[in-house]
C-alpha cells in the first residue's frame, strides 16, 4: 500500500526515532509499504519518520544512480542492485573529507541544495530479518545512507544549509508546510488532516 509522505514542518520529522523489537506490529508488512512508497515517489530512500512513525527505520536503493555517467565504474557497480533496510542504526564513525553534493528529500520537494559529508560511515544496523550488520560504505553510497540517517535522528538535510541559505529557502519551506506545493506522489501535510 503506498502511504502519504510527511511533508516539511510535521513534528514527526524533528523526533530522535525509537528502536524497534523483532515483534514489532506488522513489520514485515510495513516494510512492504516503504518499499512501494519510495518507488512511488522516485525516491532512492525513505525513512519511518517520512511516513509519520518515529522509529529507527530507513531504506536505500541506490540503482537509480548507477546509470550516471560521471560516475566511475566501481562507483556505478557499488550502487547498482544497492538495496537494503537498515533497523535500528547507529553510524559508529565518519570520516573522510567532507564534499558537497546536491540533494533533495520526498518530504521537501523541489527544493535541492548542495550539502557536505564526510565521505566514509560505518554503521551497526539490522536487517529484516534482525541479522546484526557493521558495514562500512563510502561515496554516493555513503551519502545516501547518511541522509536516511539523518531521518531517524529527527535532522534534515536543510538543518545542514549556511543560515543564509535557510533564510532564502523560508518562504519555499513554509508553503511546503501549507501544502502549497503540486508533487506526484501522495503527502501529508502538517495543517491538513487528509493526505492528498
Amino acid at each position: 500500500m503506498i502511504l502519504p509522505i510527511v511533508a516539511y514542518g510535521d513534528p514527526v520529522l524533528r523526533k530522535v526515532g525509537e528502536d524497534i523489537t523483532k515483534d514489532y506490529p506488522k513489520l514485515d508488512e510495513l516494510l512492504e509499504n516503504m518499499w512501494e512508497t519510495m518507488y512511488n515517489a522516485s525516491g532512492v530512500g525513505l525513512a519511518a519518520p517520512q511516513i509519520g512513525l518515529p522509529i529507527r527505520i530507513f531504506l536505500v536503493d541506490t540503482t537509480p544512480f548507477a546509470d550516471d555517467e560521471e560516475l566511475s565504474a566501481k562507483e556505478r557497480g557499488q550502487l547498482k542492485g544497492f538495496k537494503k533496510a537498515f533497523i535500528n542504526a547507529y553510524i559508529e564513525d565518519e570520516t573522510g573529507e567532507e564534499w558537497a553534493f546536491n540533494e533533495g528529500c520526498l518530504s521537501i520537494p523541489d527544493v535541492r541544495e548542495d550539502v557536505k559529508r564526510k565521505g566514509t560511515l560505518t554503521i551497526n544496523y539490522l536487517d529484516e530479518d534482525f541479522v546484526e550488520h557493521t558495514e562500512t560504505y563510502d561515496g554516493l553510497l555513503a551519502r545516501v545512507i547518511q541522509h536516511e540517517y539523518d531521518h531517524i535522528e529527527g535532522v534534515l538535510f536543510t538543518d545542514k544549509l549556511s543560515p543564509l541559505k535557510k533564510r532564502m529557502l523560508k518562504s519555499r519551506l513554509n508553503n511546503i508546510s501549507k501544502g502549497k506545493i503540486a508533487v506526484d506522489y501522495r503527502m501529508r501535510f502538517p495543517n491538513m488532516k487528509k493526505a492528498r
